[in-house]
């Protein structure tokens, strides 16, 4: 298969990983399986959270696909695979690493980009907030602030 077309794939699963963890965080993880994600909005140092249990739901689809992509050597299932596993990575050096300190290795880091998609990230924590259910791309208007400056 063409190399082109495969990295492609890696690119878009990536990128549609964002809208799926935006609607998963939106309409399970603040819906019906606030259960389990209700701990996380409750900082109190807790290096283990019900909440950790999507990071386990969200890896399956990845590890069967990178699994059979490489044992029925099918490089679109493979490609896919490794595009969420990428999103995955991204998403627990930003999120659990970067933004929430549970893994304390990047706390110098900072740019435009990370100022505003914490500063939103941050706000969703907020008890009376109700928005901003994004991981790694946050509402424009963040970015414009910030760009501001």
């Amino acid at each position: 298969m063409n190399i082109l077309l495969n990295v492609m794939l890696v690119i878009a699963a990536f990128f549609f990983m964002e809208f799926m963890a935006w609607f998963t965080h939106k309409f399970v993880m603040h819906g019906f399986l606030w259960i389990l994600h209700k701990d996380h909005h409750i900082r109190d140092g807790r290096k283990v959270e019900w909440n950790d249990v999507f990071a386990i739901v969200f890896a399956l689809p990845s590890i069967l696909l990178i699994y059979f992509g490489v044992m029925n050597p099918n490089s679109i299932m493979l490609s896919i695979g490794i595009g969420i596993a990428a999103y995955g990575f991204a998403y627990f050096m930003f999120h659990d690493v970067y933004v929430h300190q549970r893994v304390k290795i990047l706390k110098g880091l900072s740019n435009r980009y990370l100022r505003a998609t914490v500063k939103a990230h941050q706000e969703h924590h907020n008890p009376n907030a109700h928005y901003n259910y994004g991981f790694l791309i946050a509402p424009i208007r963040y970015y414009r602030e910030e760009f501001r400056k």
